[in-house]
């Protein structure tokens, strides 16, 4: 039997902390992360001056320095980033852990903030978003670009279709995670699709946007920040509001991995092999804990095709089953998995995974707007297909 991890329930989550979430938030990305921050610093009965560590993600025009700077924070000890782009979040919690259990910092704060509708957005084409030449630095976009591969939700269409091939995956499948999401943000006021129901004949209306995909199996576009406070599990006890233990955290890549950002995976002898399936196998041996032990769980959602393949990655079904998972029911709030329970990168608003923690946090602490019953476990998982990282939280 492997010794038990040394991480198990060290550190917490102690503070949650957010913006709103619109399509143009007339404030630079330093204020929303400024002002997320802030929320989360005193939901952890803390100020400014307790926090001694930070944790960006790679893609974030925010540096460490930046905000600090902002926040009047004049004690940084430990400063760090992760990437690239949606892999990150639960890999910069897993740098707050290290930085805990070393000794380098007392209190650390992990950030995401971004423009991602009015400034810079991530979903639009290469040609379109970028200038310059095409190749380079092992990103292979010239086996792509030049054919018209431009954009992450054509290769996750292309995966979507695969699936569909290889073990008979619907279009209503994929509607019923969409709606699943959507539902739940319709619970949520601070969702953007808070006011926007979608049925089933509504996702079928909603128009394609590369095929199989249709517009409301896109992640949305979003302004926004959020943060977490994490810190030790002795210093934990004496917050103001029950700690979340972090049982596990990893971050992980399959064998033979493809340079690049995403198109790659394509290049892969099987393009559905994805590192979820690691990190997977190792949560589960860190936390001590199986699928049947997780009580709810906020899957990295870019895509409604990107969670159903999650379903089977973390054991919740057979390969290949991920399909008739989805419409079960197990996914609703009375199910054997509720996921998304703020709405998700779908519906809630897409702040690059990070929002993903932060209603992890608040499903444990029964501060949800669309609280599970009695949950006590939550797996969050961070953004594929070349590399991922994933958590396990635990009620305090």
């Amino acid at each position: 039997m492997s010794e038990a991890w040394a991480g198990r329930d060290a550190t917490a989550i102690i503070g949650t902390g957010n913006t709103d979430y619109s399509r143009a938030s007339g404030r630079s990305v330093l204020t929303l992360a400024t002002q997320a921050s802030l929320a989360a610093i005193a939901d952890a009965g803390l100020e400014p001056g307790d926090i001694d560590g930070i944790v960006r993600c790679d893609f974030d025009v925010v540096t460490h320095n930046d905000l600090a700077n902002s926040l009047g924070i004049t004690d940084l000890t430990f400063w760090g980033s992760n990437g690239p782009g949606g892999s990150a979040p639960s890999a910069m919690v897993g740098q707050a852990v290290g930085a805990l259990m070393s000794g380098q910092a007392r209190n650390v704060l992990v950030y995401r903030s971004m423009n991602g509708r009015s400034g810079f957005r991530l979903g639009k084409g290469r040609l379109q978003a970028t200038s310059g030449p095409i190749g380079g630095n092992g990103t292979y976009e010239e086996f792509f670009v030049p054919y018209g591969l431009v954009s992450p939700g054509q290769m996750w269409a292309m995966l979507a279709r695969r699936h569909m091939h290889e073990y008979g995956t619907t279009e209503d499948q994929l509607g019923a995670i969409a709606i699943a999401c959507r539902d739940r943000a319709n619970a949520n006021p601070n969702a953007q699709m808070s006011d926007r129901p979608l049925t089933m004949d509504g996702y079928h209306a909603s128009p394609v946007i590369s095929s199989p995909l249709r517009l409301v199996d896109y992640c949305l576009e979003t302004d926004g920040a959020c943060a977490v406070v994490i810190t030790t599990a002795d210093r934990a006890a004496d917050r103001p509001k029950n700690p979340v233990y972090i049982s596990a955290v990893t971050q992980a890549v399959i064998p033979d991995m493809q340079g690049g950002l995403a198109s790659p995976v394509l290049m892969r002898p099987d393009p559905m092999l994805l590192p979820s399936t690691q990190v997977a196998a190792k949560l589960y041996e860190r936390s001590g804990m199986g699928p049947e032990d997780i009580d709810v769980a906020q899957f990295y959602d870019c895509f409604t095709i990107t969670v159903l393949v999650q379903f089977e990655d973390y054991g919740f079904c057979k390969p290949g089953e991920g399909g008739p998972f989805a419409e079960s029911g197990a996914i609703e709030p009375g199910g054997s998995l509720p996921i998304n329970t703020s709405g998700g990168n779908l519906s809630d608003g897409y702040i690059h995974g990070m929002s993903h923690i932060v209603e992890g946090a608040r499903q444990l602490r029964g501060e949800s707007t669309s609280q599970v019953a009695g949950a006590e476990t939550c797996l969050v998982t961070s953004g594929l297909p070349i590399t991922t990282s994933g958590l396990i939280l635990r009620k305090g």
